[in-house]
């Protein structure tokens, strides 16, 4: 059974866990599946909006499907929510991704 399987099943019985839905975007994204991924992502941060690493991962994938100004402006917002949280680390990691992606 792969990851993304055990994922799922794990998901089924706890789907009001983030982690879960975090795991599961993360499996999509390895697979190239940036559209199935960003769904996962937008579940994870329903779930929990100070889940600070699915902004940086949502925008990774907006930017590797070419997206690059709606990469930026959810980097702007997770490093909003980042501050909120009191999760300098996750803003200072989006702040560079943002520059590297040109924002």
């Amino acid at each position: 059974m792969d990851r993304l399987t055990k994922l799922t099943k794990l998901y089924e019985a706890d789907p009001n866990d983030p982690f879960l839905t975090y795991g599961i975007a993360l499996e999509h994204g390895k697979l190239g599946a940036y559209d199935e991924a960003i769904t996962w992502l937008d579940r994870t941060l329903a779930a929990d909006a100070k889940y600070c690493y699915a902004y940086f991962q949502k925008a990774k994938m907006l930017d590797a499907k070419g997206d690059s100004a709606a990469a930026v402006a959810v980097l702007k917002e997770g490093i909003q929510a980042a501050q909120r949280a009191g999760d300098g680390h996750a803003a200072e990691e989006m702040m560079g991704l943002m520059e590297t992606i040109g924002g």
